[in-house]
């Protein structure tokens, strides 16, 4: 009885660890080395997900974006060293609300590398949000391990610093808040948006990243290939309720 009992706790231990951790964080796997980590907080009165990623290369882990519940911060490292025995080496935040920002200076007391744009970083500071130790003053490559990929600022939209990032070999696009899923039924919060500069702003990013495989969204389901042009639909209805 004894040994069915031990076998039983290691079972759903191991569920713990490397299947999906909780109801408060969810993890999936996107693609090879390219996983999808979902926090949630409330918004408007409703329970809002939040989705991030983070890259396993031979140098470590990169994360783009952070937990926007931030008591998960651990969880998630915690996670990621049980199922890959690698550390978070850095992350890049793709703008300065808390959702993408959370837990930066926790990184930073763990020796990991911290970055956000220059424009994130003083949008940060005037609005009291947590701020990065390294700042990239313009779009950048960089290579981590066996793995490339590239920031991009494509204009205003969801905030005025929102930047994407891609990933050249894999196609895959990672757009934070300034996609909108393909289940979003409106455009979202817009305390911080342009909304007369955001459709011009996607049609950049569709014009330089083709053939996309994978578009990853701040916020809900990422199974559609079809979020940029979800996105400039959301942003029509919005501009005209605005006018009407």
């Amino acid at each position: 009885m004894r040994k069915i009992a031990t076998i039983l706790f290691l079972f759903v231990f191991s569920l713990g660890i490397f299947g999906q951790t909780s109801d408060a964080l969810q993890i999936s796997q996107l693609s090879g080395d390219f996983y999808i980590f979902t926090t949630y907080q409330t918004y408007k009165d409703t329970k809002v997900p939040a989705n991030g990623m983070y890259l396993v290369t031979n140098e470590g882990v990169v994360m783009f974006d952070l937990p926007w519940d931030k008591t998960q911060m651990q969880p998630l490292l915690n996670h990621i060293k049980a199922k890959h025995n690698k550390e978070v080496v850095m992350t890049v935040s793709t703008h300065f609300h808390e959702d993408r920002t959370n837990g930066i200076e926790f990184l930073k007391s763990k020796d990991v590398k911290t970055y956000t744009t220059k424009k994130t970083d003083e949008l940060s500071q005037k609005n009291g949000y947590e701020r990065a130790e390294f700042l990239l003053e313009k779009d950048t490559n960089f290579t981590i391990g066996q793995y490339k990929f590239q920031t991009f600022y494509p204009g205003e939209g969801h905030a005025p610093d929102n930047i994407v990032i891609w990933f050249p070999n894999e196609k895959i696009l990672y757009g934070g808040c300034f996609i909108k899923s393909t289940e979003a039924a409106d455009i979202g919060n817009l305390s911080h948006a342009n909304i007369n500069e955001w459709d011009k702003s996607i049609k950049k990013v569709q014009k330089k990243f083709k053939n996309r495989k994978f578009i990853i969204p701040g916020h809900e389901g990422w199974a559609s290939t079809k979020s940029l042009e979800h996105t400039l639909k959301l942003i029509k209805e919005s501009k005209q309720k605005t006018k009407s």
